[in-house]
């Protein structure tokens, strides 16, 4: 499938992208171990410690429970009703909270769940004064169902939408009830699929940061992410935000090592290939429509709230705001340099496998490297490497300096896992329709990349870019370790506004935010859709 100088260009390619994620995170750990003082790990489980990683496991497992909980119904609920006026919205609706950012989702939680927020002013006619609060551990829940629920339940409606259509045939020529078909048919779909999305919910729920931070309302509920930022940004107390960094990927690494232990869900049924109908779908429609309606409203109400909000806000003063030019300019600057690099690196990281099927020697454990060091950044978070690069460039001065390089690189590797599961099926699939088939043809090198690999890679490449870039956009955790006066990022700046109580102007700069990661994610959900409905 590839030529000699093709292999050595991709093996090469592999092994610089390997180097410098290497190298990046290297030197960072290098940095927290050398700045540990003799008795820093000596106190690794003090009270204080482990009070924090307690909490930050407590909430974490309670979001997984919750989150996946609730995703059962509303998919099943999806799954049964396939012809309803307005599936495909309720459906991409659900990918809406992965393309916002955190700050700006929990300004829209503040507005509906806050104390002058829709819901207690609902409750306050009722006769009860205030009920709800939003601050700390309740408030940490909400926002993390608000944005896991709806992965959850898309990953569990996936999973449901490939049950073979002779399995429905049979439950209706057999008589199934609603819980008969639940229990022999969808909860072993189901159940094949929760430890992998429970898995996964947690190790997002254990490295939040944005949410812990503008949520938690003090230090009963501190994570261990949210304590390394207070440690050098309000204490400067660095052999403390070295502990909190070595307890930080202590937890993430056992997380991770637990999220291989758990099985993989089971290959798809044959099937005829025949269009799926479901019979029971007319048993539950009443039940069904509350829990579609009831998750709609719990997703779309904190961004209809952030439009409301952002729309009353006075969006011709903030225009002529020049730290607001400034934030936005860097902002955009960064992401974009960011997402270009994320995609370089994982071209080489995605190829170098392919390489390795086919026997080329010596790739085998590089792409075996490449493949871990995808995902280091679930190892140590951005806010962990964000710690080690900010104490090296504070030891020579420079901090101000190079802070935008070490975050772009940090919101590239932050990136890096989801856009290697972007482009890997896609380039796995290109390569075996058209490898073969150029070499034969003589077409390769630059001629194959320009005449076959970019036209028929151009939409995952392009839907990959977008969603680095959206992250980025969106990203507090690197930002908020670096951030200062001469360094100022959308987030950031929406972050000083609301701590400095300028809601309306936080507002305004949500709404703008928003609008810019909704319109990056919203073209690659739809094309995922339409790709899904072609196929099926």
């Amino acid at each position: 499938m590839y030529t000699n100088s093709e292999r050595a260009a991709i093996t090469a390619a592999g092994g610089a992208a390997l180097g410098f994620i290497l190298l990046f995170a290297g030197i960072s750990t290098a940095v927290l171990l050398l700045s540990a003082e003799g008795d820093t790990y000596g106190t690794l489980f003090d009270s204080y410690l482990v009070r924090i990683a307690r909490f930050t496991l407590l909430q974490a497992g309670l979001s997984t429970v919750l989150s996946v909980a609730l995703a059962i119904p509303v998919a099943s609920a999806l799954a049964r009703q396939r012809s309803f006026i307005g599936r495909i919205w309720i459906v991409r609706l659900s990918a809406l909270p992965l393309g916002l950012p955190a700050l700006v989702a929990v300004l829209g939680i503040i507005e509906v769940w806050g104390r002058k927020g829709v819901v207690n002013k609902m409750l306050s006619a009722l006769g009860l004064d205030n009920p709800v609060s939003i601050y700390g551990l309740a408030g940490i829940l909400v926002a993390h169902v608000f944005f896991n629920l709806p992965l959850a339940a898309r990953l569990l409606l996936a999973g449901l939408e490939r049950i073979p259509a002779e399995y429905w045939l049979t439950s209706a020529n057999l008589g199934m009830r609603p819980a008969a078909v639940f229990r022999l048919i969808e909860w072993p779909v189901i159940r094949g699929l929760l430890p992998g999305i429970a898995g996964l919910i947690l190790m997002l729920c254990a490295t939040s940061f944005t949410i812990v931070l503008t949520l938690g309302g003090g230090p009963a509920a501190t994570t261990i992410e949210v304590a390394i930022y207070q440690a050098l940004r309000f204490e400067f107390d660095p052999p403390r935000a070295v502990m909190l960094s070595a307890m930080q990927i202590i937890v993430t690494g056992t997380l991770l090592a637990l999220m291989r232990m758990l099985g993989t869900p089971a290959d798809d049924a044959p099937t005829t290939g025949r269009a799926v109908r479901r019979f029971d779908s007319r048993r539950g429609r009443f039940a069904d429509g509350i829990v579609i309606a009831v998750f709609a409203v719990f997703t779309v109400a904190p961004l209809l709230a952030v439009a409301a909000s952002g729309l009353s806000a006075d969006l011709g003063r903030l225009a002529t705001d020049p730290l607001l030019h400034q934030a936005l300019l860097t902002s955009l600057a960064i992401s974009v340099v960011s997402a270009a690099l994320s995609l370089t690196i994982a071209v080489p990281t995605v190829a170098v496998p392919q390489l390795g099927e086919v026997g080329i020697k010596g790739t085998r454990h590089l792409a075996a490297g490449l493949q871990a060091a995808s995902s280091l950044i679930l190892l140590v978070p951005p806010v962990v490497v964000a710690t080690g690069w900010f104490l090296l460039l504070r030891h020579v001065g420079a901090t101000g300096r190079f802070a935008p390089y070490v975050v772009v690189v940090v919101n590239a590797l932050m990136a890096l896992p989801f856009v290697v599961r972007v482009l890997g099926p896609a380039y796995r699939t290109h390569l075996v329709r058209t490898g073969r088939l150029s070499v034969s043809l003589g077409v390769t090198g630059w001629h194959r990349m320009r005449w076959v690999d970019l036209p028929a890679l151009k939409r995952p490449l392009m839907t990959a870019f977008a969603f680095a870039m959206a992250l980025s956009l969106g990203d507090l955790s690197a930002v908020a370790i670096f951030g200062a006066d001469g360094f100022v990022t959308l987030p950031w700046l929406l972050f000083s506004r609301m701590g400095s109580y300028r809601t309306e102007d936080a507002a305004g700069i949500a709404l703008l935010l928003g609008v810019l990661c909704l319109l990056l994610t919203l073209p690659s959900t739809a094309a995922e859709k339409n790709k899904r409905e072609e196929n099926a």
